[in-house]
């Protein structure tokens, strides 16, 4: 790991793996560390605001082996219709039949272990290994609101029309971000997601 500075006030600190990410995040947020700020978690990186802390246990905290187990979040149930348009290519390149991939995919508990990209939009980890498939070769430029989706490790449910490279398995109507909510985004960072066939 590297932790390098960021500003005044911030670090930002570098991991190898996800779960390195999703352990040390925890591990902040459960802290109860006098001039901690915002933490934003990200693929392999955490962002840490701070003001007046003591540097010494920060440091502490951002080390991977002195993390805790990450909180299990509230469950957030989001019901999915399963007609994507990459739903039998997904089958053909896992060599799992339609139904065997909608059974795996809505079979899972996810945690959300950071949100990017655009508002709303939550990479969920947990992906089955089954199901794991590198990025689309050519991405499309358009991808409807509400369609779920699969990449490499992650799932995720596209918030809004944007352009995109994950493989379509198929689409909800909730509103995965809505700015006149309490809180915009349906999904946050460590609450977990099950997917519900509909």
């Amino acid at each position: 790991m590297r932790v390098l500075p960021f500003g005044r006030g911030a670090v930002l600190a570098e991991y190898d793996t996800i779960d390195e990410v999703m352990a040390v995040d925890s591990a902040l947020r459960a802290s109860n560390l006098d001039g901690l700020g915002e933490c934003v978690p990200a693929a392999r990186t955490v962002l840490v605001r701070y003001s007046g802390v003591d540097r010494r246990a920060l440091d502490e905290l951002l080390v991977p082996g002195a993390a805790v187990p990450r909180a299990e979040g509230p469950i957030v149930e989001i019901p999915v219709t399963y007609d994507g348009v990459d739903l039998e290519e997904v089958a053909a390149a896992t060599g799992l039949s339609t139904e065997e991939v909608i059974e795996t995919h809505a079979g899972t508990v996810y945690s959300a272990a950071f949100l990017g990209f655009t508002p709303g939009w939550a990479y969920l980890v947990g992906l089955p290994a089954a199901l794991r498939l590198p990025r689309r070769s050519t991405p499309r430029t358009a991808i409807t609101a509400g369609s779920v989706a699969i990449a490499n490790e992650f799932t995720g449910v596209y918030p809004t029309v944007s352009p995109g490279g994950w493989h379509l398995l198929g689409h909800t109507d909730e509103a995965m971000f809505d700015v006149t909510r309490d809180k915009p985004a349906l999904i946050m960072a460590g609450d977990r997601v099950r997917f519900v066939r509909t």
